[in-house]
């Protein structure tokens, strides 16, 4: 059983939170609320998302897990305006989900769960380093990164009073340096790492540039980029993994 009335807005958050990595997921809709975990084809990245029911209008459910298809669950969430009430009801026995938005009826097939990659183990780390930023900040230092390589690195240099975004192209280098005071928080410690610009402007599409953005990284060390949407918005968590110098 599950039935539930949630904001679009809020419900956008959500998918596309998880659509940056993935095109189809399992659901788990427990009375705590909806939760996804993934990983990306690669297993280089995974999201996971967590909407708890007090932050939908109305909310049931009993503990099923389904797939679904997000590329087609974006298409309804995009004909809704922000402030629409979408109602949600899992019809079990036709295995579909129906999704009502003001004068729009739908019902979306689902996925077998079993066929859909597994969930991801959530790695068990204690990251050196820490820092909270703006969404806006973070869009800066990655949109800097992405003139000039495919890859950034994020460091926090030996005096350990700021944070470093940096990458270098064939003929151009450009850094972005966040101190103290252009930081919401910042716990400084060894960290230099290496990541993927492809992941990361994947990531960051989804990430509001309100949003107060924690980043935990270390050297050749997991980065996971963690925020909460506002208004009663999604918890979101990205991790992705460090290209490893070979050098």
């Amino acid at each position: 059983m599950f039935e539930a009335t949630i904001r679009a807005d809020r419900l956008a958050d959500a998918v596309d939170a998880t659509a940056a990595l993935v095109d189809e997921c399992r659901l788990r809709l427990d009375e705590e609320g909806v939760s996804i975990r993934a990983a990306d084809p690669a297993v280089v990245a995974m999201v996971e998302v967590e909407v708890d029911a007090d932050d939908f209008h109305s909310y049931a459910a009993d503990g099923e897990v389904i797939g679904v298809d997000l590329t087609r669950l974006e298409d309804l969430v995009r004909v809704s305006d922000d402030d629409d009430l979408v109602r949600l009801r899992l019809d079990a026995e036709r295995r579909v989900l129906a999704v009502e938005v003001e004068t729009l009826s739908y019902s979306l097939g689902l996925i077998d769960p079993d066929t859909v990659r597994e969930e991801p183990d959530l790695p068990e780390l204690s990251p050196p380093a820490e820092a909270t930023m703006s969404g806006a900040q973070l869009d800066r230092g990655i949109a800097a990164a992405d003139m000039v390589a495919d890859h950034l690195r994020l460091r926090v240099p030996e005096s350990r009073r700021s944070l470093r975004i940096e990458a270098e192209g064939d003929t151009d280098d450009v850094t972005v340096e966040l101190g103290p005071e252009d930081l919401i928080d910042f716990s400084p410690g060894e960290a230099d790492s290496l990541y993927s610009l492809d992941y990361l402007k994947e990531m960051n599409h989804a990430i509001p540039s309100d949003a107060s953005v924690t980043v935990e990284m270390g050297t050749e060390f997991l980065v996971r980029l963690a925020y909460e949407a506002a208004e009663a918005g999604p918890r979101v968590s990205y991790r992705l993994a460090p290209r490893i110098s070979t050098a």
